[in-house]
């Protein structure tokens, strides 16, 4: 799982402390491309740690960065000053340097910085350059070198050509270097017209063998400039690196150190707070807030105050988690933590409304799989209080009431708007959703009747009303089978809690199912053809291959009362109703 900028910001300052400044780059170049905006302190960083590697072009870069972020922060001036000392530039450090010191008087590093550059500046001015200044002023020096026969080929060595890059900065430190480089002497020769007849120093041994890095070598050494009179031949611009090459302590000035402390506090909070001793949690979490402004603070100590039983406080506190939070531009994702901890507090003081109100918003924020399902139980219980808060059996009996006179009426959708009053009433009451239904059926609207019908049944699987009603619905729809079935369970039901009080309602309707499943196209069928339709249909199929039917059948013949005996079994009587019905058995009602 990827850190946060800030985590990997603090991991940088340690790998910079530690002198590990390549990891130290490493992470502050994490800590800037996972950073939500554009982070000015995390560019001064890793310019600062540039710097230290002495690779001045991209502290520069960085300084410049840094300061087109927030333009009116100090410090970012003090990295243009330490890139540009570092590259010689003494004229544009010194600006730096200025430019800082107006935006913040009492900026140490500025002023030392600044310092350092007038002393550089005036040990450049003690020292004679002998003319060097004018010979290595000529923008084309380098590409003349390059092309002379004489030093062409020791132009090839980038080491030789980061020195002359280097004096060309700075002329006077090329003092040092003269006498112990041969090839210098034919470059300055070679610049100044002079042939002193010397050998072409291009293939000799005194030229390194492997190149290192040319800002390296352009780079000032760390030794202190001395007056010219002190030390005749020593280079001034050798002579300091700048006082912020430290970069600032890597910001662990005051916003870091106070970050670490505050950081610390909240350990300290996090250890009361599973101790169960929240009032001591709560304040290391006010320490933590007052040394540094991160919202996370806060949402900590919410926590404490939630667990207190403190839930007011608890969502003051969040409030100002998200208020803070929102000027700050903090992470999306603790803005969302500060409107769920809200929800949970108003869950607390059984305020449901509210609850889902910010639950709503944390997953504007940010959405989670756990506060998600918090707003969906939420809702559904808030959804099942409102419903048990509506139930009255009285005002249920009225609109039942109600229901039937406009049923009487033929006011169908004015009957069904009673009906549905009487649900919401007198929701376990199976009547409703079978008066509902027998009004929908004449509004023609089948499937939500027969849905109905299912939920009077499952709340009084005894009500034989509905199962007719049911099966009508599924004859109208022409659900011949599934009528069928609902009238096989009516009959049954019926047998058992009633004594059989509905079955010829029950057979009528049935044998309606079975005659309309099997009606013929052609009403002139010979029995030839009735015979060949009806055993198309599977279920006449596995009936006709029954072997008890085969006998039942077989016996009817000889003796037709035999099968009004055969009848009384409810499963016998289902099989010979659909040969009825599909016309294999003749009966007079044909």
């Amino acid at each position: 799982m990827s850190l946060s900028a800030d985590e990997y910001k603090q991991q940088g300052n340690a790998a910079f402390s530690a002198k590990d400044y390549d990891k130290a780059v490493d992470l502050f170049t994490k800590a800037i491309e996972v950073s939500e905006t554009p982070n000015h302190v995390l560019f001064s960083n890793r310019s600062g740690t540039y710097a230290s590697m002495k690779k001045f072009n991209d502290a520069l870069k960085d300084a410049n960065e840094c300061i087109e972020i927030n333009p009116t922060w100090s410090k970012g001036y003090n990295r243009r000053g330490a890139a540009h000392f570092g590259l010689g530039d003494l004229d544009e450090a010194e600006a730096a340097y200025k430019k800082a010191l107006d935006l913040d008087a009492n900026n140490k590093a500025a002023q030392d910085g600044l310092a350092q550059v007038h002393r550089t500046q005036e040990a450049r001015s003690a020292q004679p350059d002998m003319g060097l200044s004018k010979i290595f002023s000529d923008p084309n020096m380098i590409e003349n070198l390059k092309k002379n026969p004489k030093t062409a080929e020791m132009m090839k060595d980038p080491q030789l050509v980061a020195k002359l890059i280097g004096f060309q900065a700075n002329p006077q430190s090329m003092g040092a270097e003269l006498f112990s480089d041969p090839r210098l002497m034919t470059v300055m020769a070679t610049l100044m017209g002079v042939d002193l007849n010397m050998p072409d120093l291009s293939a000799s041994n005194s030229m390194p063998k492997e190149p290192t890095d040319a800002a390296n070598e352009a780079a000032p050494t760390t030794e202190e400039a001395k007056p010219a009179a002190a030390e005749e031949a020593k280079p001034a611009a050798a002579a300091e690196t700048p006082a912020a090459q430290e970069p600032e302590k890597m910001e662990v000035d005051e916003e870091d150190k106070n970050k670490v402390a505050a950081d610390a506090a909240k350990a300290e909070g996090n250890k009361a707070y599973k101790a169960h001793n929240f009032d001591e949690a709560i304040a290391h979490y006010n320490k933590a807030w007052e040394l540094c402004k991160d919202i996370t603070y806060l949402n900590n100590r919410s926590a404490a105050e939630y667990e207190k039983g403190d839930y007011a406080t608890a969502i003051k506190t969040l409030e100002e988690a998200v208020e803070q939070g929102r000027d700050m531009r903090a992470d999306y994702k603790l803005i969302a933590k500060s409107f769920a901890r809200m929800g949970n507090s108003y869950y607390k003081q059984d305020d449901l409304p509210k609850a889902i109100e910010y639950y709503q918003k944390s997953l504007t924020e940010h959405r989670t799989a756990d506060i998600l399902t918090k707003l969906r139980n939420t809702e559904k219980e808030l959804k099942t209080r409102e419903a048990e808060a509506y139930i009255n059996p009285e005002k249920a009996e009225e609109a039942r009431l109600q229901g039937k006179e406009f049923f009487t009426k033929g006011d169908w959708p004015k009957a069904v708007e009673a009906y549905t009053e009487m649900i919401k009433r007198a929701p376990e009451d199976a009547r409703g959703y079978s008066n509902r239904a027998a009004a929908l059926a004449k509004l023609m609207s089948f499937p939500s009747a027969i849905e109905d019908c299912d939920k009077a049944i499952e709340k009084d699987p005894s009500f034989i009303r509905a199962y007719i009603r049911k099966a009508n619905a599924q004859i109208a729809v022409k659900e011949f089978s599934s009528a069928l079935a609902t009238l096989d369970e009516a009959r049954t039901k019926d047998s058992e809690a009633n004594n059989g009080a509905n079955t010829k309602e029950i057979d009528q309707l049935y044998y309606k199912a079975s005659s309309q499943r099997f009606q013929p196209t052609n009403s002139n069928e010979s029995p030839e053809e009735v015979y060949k339709r009806a055993m198309q249909d599977p279920e006449v199929q596995r009936i006709m291959q029954d072997p008890v039917i085969q006998s039942i059948l077989s016996q009817a013949q000889s003796d037709p009362a035999a099968l009004q005996e055969h009848m009384k079994n409810p499963e016998i009587f289902s099989k010979i109703q659909t040969l009825i019905a599909a016309g294999i058995i003749q009966t007079g009602r044909r």
